[in-house]
């Protein structure tokens, strides 16, 4: 981001100026199921929030975690990110869908999606630990014009809701967001340490939106294939 709100399901990156003020996952809905995220500005003033599959911050302000932050554990699920209480259940090979709340439209960037294999409960498993692996990525859509249309537009045109396909190909697990995958194929992907994804000086990232871009070299590791 780089704001990562949501650990492992959902990194969103946004070029541009940052500022406080950026959205967060509120609720996904899997096989059907409507489960709750963190509420920032709701369960963190609570002594006792509802369980979620969303993981906790402290980043009350909706603020993100600048280039410092990259090779930091709070580039993980977030600012103080602390381990979803629940896991949503999902069929490999089905879709997930991702509410955020408000995405400011001057935010322009790529929507990039991982897993990462909790290898045991999610609920309990060291964030640090987590290898992430890319399973969809949506970057620059149309240069034409600056400063472009992005993924970001994508998901504030379908009113801040992201879907992503589970890969039938993988093992069925516990994967972060929380998620527990089942049926599936054995793939177990090779994943990347979240302090590793990024650096402030990628070229996805260190980018000037606002000149014309002829080729943009979306950010992270290369993408599952399945």
């Amino acid at each position: 981001m780089a704001p990562s709100k949501i650990a492992a399901l959902t990194t969103l990156l946004a070029s541009a100026t940052m500022v406080a003020g950026h959205g967060y996952v509120s609720s996904i809905v899997a096989n059907g199921k409507n489960y709750t995220g963190y509420l920032v500005n709701q369960y963190a003033y609570m002594d006792s929030p509802p369980d979620s599959v969303g993981w906790s911050t402290t980043a009350t302000d909706l603020g993100f975690e600048d280039g410092t932050e990259y090779s930091s554990e709070n580039i993980i699920c977030h600012r103080d990110g602390k381990n979803g209480a629940i896991s949503a259940e999902v069929k490999a090979g089905s879709d997930v869908d991702i509410q955020w709340t408000e995405w400011p439209e001057s935010h322009h960037g790529p929507v990039i999606t991982y897993l990462a294999s909790c290898d045991g409960d999610c609920s309990t498993v060291d964030k640090t630990k987590l290898e992430f692996f890319k399973i969809d990525a949506v970057g620059l859509v149309d240069g034409s014009s600056v400063p472009g249309s992005w993924g970001t537009d994508k998901l504030i045109d379908a009113g801040n809701r992201w879907t992503v396909t589970i890969p039938d190909s993988i093992a069925a697990g516990n994967y972060c967001l929380n998620l527990k995958v089942t049926g599936g194929g054995s793939d177990d992907p090779e994943g990347t340490l979240g302090e590793k994804l990024y650096t402030d000086e990628d070229p996805g990232i260190l980018v000037n939106i606002y000149a014309t871009i002829s080729n943009y070299v979306m950010p992270g590791p290369t993408l599952y294939s399945g």
